[in-house]
């Protein structure tokens, strides 16, 4: 990979006040791409996304060349059907009441798990987009929460010092008990609980809440419950993963990311809500030159957080309609065996120590001895491949996250491998 100082010179990106010859522009377009990582093959363990779907990725294309901005009817026409289609099938699978709730697809989990928090922002304070957030809003979320719960809190005018990082157990789940000793604790300082924060596959162990008892921690505190189910909501179509979102059915709202482990190209995000409505109530604004003649319905422009907004519904469309739901099932399953395929290798081996048993699609391990980060390091500047490192439990530990279903046996064989060859190089761990 080109140094980062070297890049502007070699790959010439200063943009020229004369244009150039088409030919050029792709030749030199091609070298800017190939000078890239490459996140669709063997080699990629680094990100919740991966691989390339033999479907979404050409629609995707094609969703560029006919330039659709998601809005309106009058310009979308059935493309407006197509996605609540979508919204809807996807409710479905969370275990929502049919037909009475909603949803909307956003450019990625950050910014659906942002209206989520606007929603329950305006269910306690109702008064907020108009007069101001009030003060001593609290948020709670598991302290393996994804990191777009504080940003988000800080957008919605909550606070990022008014998120509550709850304690987890030492496989990544949040402690109820704690969460409701939290809350008592706010409550009697004079905070105002706004919503609990779930979470479906942590970014690191790929942990599940305990879903059920934080429904029932949040009905009996009167608060929303929100399920960031953006990696983990894809273990809804495995009848063997399908429990870890039990209760998923009793939150308020659910994200899913169907560019993640559902392996849709960048960007395709749902936020889905029990019920109807709620996010056209945060965010709808009149706009008599754009929203004509059609209802709310036909106008998703009116529930979402965007104007013009890209179609990132129909590659999931297509590709829905390749792989059926048997098919995305067969996929998230030879996913799940890959993940405990390379927890096996790791076992296996004499100088790595895996930290748990996956529960879903990230394997974490340490090699003894040797720093994880520098290993990770060696890997990426050699270019064998490409992996990330993370914290748990005190300890830097190696984060594979195995979300391509083209990889094989020996694709997990040959990383172990390369890791056994450089971690010799590597420092022991701080």
């Amino acid at each position: 990979m080109i140094p980062p100082a070297e890049v502007n010179e070699r790959l010439r990106l200063a943009l020229p006040q004369e244009g150039r010859p088409l030919h050029e522009v792709l030749d030199h377009t091609r070298e800017l791409l190939m000078s890239t990582p490459i996140t669709t093959g063997g080699r990629f363990f680094n990100q919740l996304f991966a691989g390339r779907d033999p479907v979404g990725a050409p629609v995707d294309m094609l969703a560029s060349l006919v330039n659709h901005s998601m809005y309106t009817y009058k310009v979308a026409g059935p493309l407006v059907l197509m996605e609540e289609a979508l919204i809807e099938a996807m409710r479905r699978r969370v275990g929502f009441p049919e037909g009475s709730g909603g949803g909307l697809f956003t450019p990625g989990g950050s910014l659906s798990n942002l209206v989520a928090m606007l929603c329950a922002r305006d269910r306690v304070a109702p008064n907020a987009k108009e007069e101001g957030v009030p003060q001593g809003l609290r948020v709670y979320c598991s302290a393996e929460a994804h990191y777009s719960v504080r940003k988000g809190a800080g957008v919605v005018g909550v606070g990022r010092a008014n998120v509550v990082a709850v304690e987890a157990d030492e496989w990544g789940h949040m402690r109820p008990e704690a969460l409701e000793a939290h809350m008592k604790a706010d409550r009697e300082a004079g905070l105002t609980p706004m919503m609990i924060i779930g979470t479906a596959g942590t970014t690191v162990l790929g942990a599940f809440d305990d879903f059920n008892a934080l429904a029932d921690v949040a009905e009996r505190e009167g608060v929303w419950l929100h399920i960031d189910g953006a990696f983990g909501g894809t273990a809804l179509w495995s009848e063997r993963l399908r429990a870890r979102c039990a209760g998923a059915e009793r939150a308020d709202s659910f994200t899913w990311d169907a560019h993640k482990a559902m392996g849709m190209p960048l960007t395709s995000s749902v936020l889905l809500t029990r019920e109807p409505h709620l996010s056209s109530r945060a965010l709808s604004e009149q706009a008599s030159y754009l929203f004509q003649g059609d209802d709310a319905l036909l106008n998703p422009g009116t529930r979402s957080l965007q104007c013009g907004r890209r179609d990132d519904a129909l590659k999931l469309w297509a590709a829905w309609q390749y792989h059926g739901d048997q098919g995305w099932a067969e996929r998230t399953d030879r996913l799940y065996d890959l993940a405990l395929a390379l927890a096996t290798l790791v076992e296996a081996h004499p100088q790595m120590r895996l930290i748990m048993n996956p529960e879903f699609l990230t394997v974490s391990f340490v090699y003894e001895g040797r720093c994880s980060e520098a290993i990770c390091e060696r890997l990426r500047q050699s270019q064998r491949a490409l992996v990330g490192y993370a914290h748990v439990r005190g300890e830097r530990v190696i984060r594979a996250a195995v979300l391509n279903p083209e990889l094989t046996r020996a694709d997990l064989e040959r990383l172990l491998s390369d890791i056994n060859e450089v971690a010799p190089e590597c420092p022991a761990p701080l």
